[in-house]
């Protein structure tokens, strides 16, 4: 009697560990568990840690809470100014409620996915080339809007989408460098006559004040000799002041037209020609005079 009742402690106790080996499950610290009971949804979602379940009745699903990390394939299009490009995207995304998640859709990842593709087509077409290149925080914010409408409905959220590159034509980036070129060489010349500007006016500056004291003339003249004087070289310099210059400038037309009047000599009066006497006749020698113009006394 005793042999019988160990024997069947022991079936009762290797069923009983048969049971929770078939029935426990541990749900991880990232993961959340969805029970289906004969094909429907029982009860909560099971928290991280050891649970329990039925044994041939239930069906445990682990959905990963995590967020995942999706790249979106290279999509081209063409924009609203008529440039052809091709643009690549990243979405960034994460479950918020595991049993929509499950029962909402089929696959998840791949709605989203197919999402995010169509999503950029139509940012691309509603885009200028200008704003991909240069205002991609405004294009991710309704590229996100664009995903997160339909797939907050599916349990995800979708935390950010980022556009890592926009690929042009070879043709295009040529245009475009010779546009940069050109905007920086505009630049350096009203850089450049900004300064001959300014430098004119310091000058014009120093020659006031150097007009109301000639000595600071004098002055700069002897730094300038000093400075040439450092070189140690054989180059003289003589300076001349700048008032001799101007008074031989004054001095040299007068000069140079008294001489040029004084030695031209008178020009000899002009004469008008006497008019050309008439043709005499021509006297034939063995016969009577020739009239040479016997049309005109015809006439």
């Amino acid at each position: 009697m005793l042999d019988e009742l160990l024997m069947a402690a022991a079936a009762t106790g290797t069923a009983a560990v048969a049971y929770v080996g078939a029935a426990a499950r541990v749900v991880k610290q990232y993961e959340r568990g969805v029970v289906f009971r004969f094909g429907r949804l029982r009860g909560q979602v099971r928290t991280p840690g050891f649970t329990m379940i039925v044994p041939a009745v239930d069906r445990l699903h682990k959905v990963n809470m995590q967020i995942v990390t999706m790249p979106v394939p290279a999509q081209e299009g063409i924009t609203r100014d008529n440039v052809t490009v091709r643009v690549d995207a990243v979405v960034y995304f994460k479950v918020v409620d595991a049993a929509e998640a499950l029962v909402r859709v089929e696959d998840y990842k791949f709605a989203v996915s197919q999402m995010a593709q169509t999503s950029l087509r139509s940012i691309i077409g509603k885009s200028d080339l200008d704003d991909l290149l240069s205002n991609r925080e405004k294009l991710n914010q309704g590229l996100e809007l664009m995903i997160d409408s339909p797939a907050i409905g599916w349990g995800v959220q979708i935390d950010r989408v980022e556009i890592k590159d926009v690929s042009l034509p070879e043709t295009m980036k040529r245009s475009m460098a010779r546009q940069a070129e050109a905007d920086r060489e505009r630049r350096a010349r009203l850089i450049n006559a900004d300064a001959e500007l300014q430098a004119s006016k310091k000058l014009a500056e120093a020659a006031h004040q150097m007009a109301e004291a000639p000595s600071a003339l004098q002055l700069r003249l002897l730094q300038t000799v000093m400075a040439v004087a450092a070189e140690k070289n054989s180059t003289l310099v003589l300076p001349i002041p700048v008032e001799l210059l101007r008074f031989l400038e004054r001095a040299t037309p007068e000069s140079a037209q008294a001489p040029a009047q004084s030695a031209a000599p008178p020009a000899p009066p002009v004469t008008a020609a006497p008019p050309p006497e008439p043709l005499a006749p021509i006297e034939d020698l063995t016969g009577p005079s020739v009239d040479p113009a016997p049309r005109d006394r015809a006439a």
